[in-house]
């Protein structure tokens, strides 16, 4: 059995759903988009990542010679409707970006180790282009919504890639738009608009990226207004321009069965508790589905509070009442905002006590701004 198939057969043993190879090439056109719109994409060209080095393989790796690329269905069982409206079907499956100590991050670490048996030098920390990558190995297809599709697994799925040092057989490319002809319901259904034009996507305005992104040490923590009202229930990505995908509807329908961990987690989790959470809830219900961008709990409480303003239900002042209390001023902030939301009497009285002792001048112009909505 060639060196090749002996790759292939082992990384669909262990999971993955299909597997391609390319050249280590270069990606001239990724990085030519990326720096036509390095405005929308600064907080990535400036981050760790280097995606521009990463477009030159050899640049990282002067060695390498093939770039192995893996899909992973994340979507072989149930997702809860408990958890679906409010988190990405990609972080309830555990799958993206997972430690090595979970099984979703165990896959990828055999890989390489499977591969390093083989006499393979594979590379490491090289952030490529993952879309374009399996495009190219002929196992994927664009969507307009800007995510990768794949037969039979629609476009619920994780790429994974691996540079080595070694010629392999190459794949043909599928570098293709699959959607049918005319399709623009991912652009309809974008609440924000982020997808301004098939394939192009302004992150900024994209709920997922508001969710996970908006951090002090990425892109700044404020959220817009106008974009917080848009969100809905949303605390962690965002699923609405695939659930409506015409491609990713057998999907969706099949019969999959339940993730009896998510049934675990979907009994106990709530947005009140994720807005004020004991230690417990965080370690064991936030955590083990959101570890991947967020590290401060405050950002997780900020967009609870979003989420329940949102949701314009008077019953959950109490729980907002109670985060205008908290030692985060961005806690505060966006509790005071989602007072502002739901509205009404009980929520301006509260608003009216607390900025009398307020010491933050963030905090005191989100509820003089609530003030007026509840005026």
């Amino acid at each position: 059995m060639s060196l090749t198939s002996q790759i292939k057969e082992f990384a669909l043993d262990i999971g993955y759903s299909k597997v391609g190879i390319i050249p280590a090439d270069s990606f001239p056109e990724y990085a030519a988009d990326l720096q036509r719109r390095q405005e929308m994409y600064s907080f990535y060209l400036k981050s760790p990542s280097r995606p521009l080095a990463a477009a030159e393989p050899l640049s990282l790796m002067p060695e390498a010679r093939s770039i192995i690329t893996t899909v992973y269905d994340y979507a072989q069982k149930n997702f809860p409707q408990e958890l679906s409206g409010k988190i990405g079907r990609i972080y309830q499956a555990r799958c993206y970006d997972a430690p090595p100590e979970r099984i979703n991050g165990a896959r990828p670490e055999l890989l390489k180790s499977f591969l390093r048996k083989l006499g393979c030098q594979v590379g490491e920390k090289i952030s490529l282009p993952e879309r374009l990558v399996a495009a190219k190995a002929g196992i994927v297809t664009y969507g307009r919504n800007n995510f990768a599709y794949a037969e039979g697994s629609g476009s619920f799925i994780y790429l994974t890639s691996f540079v080595v040092d070694k010629e392999l057989e190459y794949d043909q490319p599928s570098v293709e738009v699959g959607c049918p002809e005319g399709c623009s319901a991912c652009m309809k259904a974008c609440p924000t608009k982020a997808i301004y034009e098939p394939l192009k996507l302004d992150p900024r305005r994209c709920i997922a990226f508001n969710t996970f992104m908006t951090q002090e040490r990425i892109a700044g923590s404020r959220i817009e207004p106008e974009i917080r009202a848009k969100m809905g229930t949303k605390v962690h990505g965002c699923d609405i321009c695939q659930e409506v995908c015409p491609r990713n509807q057998a999907k969706l329908k099949s019969r999959r069965p339940d993730d009896e961990f998510l049934v675990k987690v979907a009994q106990d989790f709530s947005l009140t508790r994720m807005l004020n959470p004991t230690e417990e809830f965080y370690a064991t219900r936030i955590q083990p589905l959101m570890y991947n961008y967020i590290r401060e709990k405050k950002y997780f409480q900020r967009n609870a509070a979003i989420a329940l303003g949102n949701l314009g239900d008077p019953t959950n002042i109490p729980a907002l009442a109670l985060a205008m209390n908290d030692p985060e001023e961005l806690v505060r902030a966006y509790a005071a905002w989602g007072l502002g939301k739901i509205g009404g009497g009980k929520a301006q009285q509260i608003l009216e006590g607390k900025i009398k002792g307020e010491t933050s001048a963030a905090v005191k112009q989100e509820i003089r701004e609530s003030l007026l909505a509840t005026g």
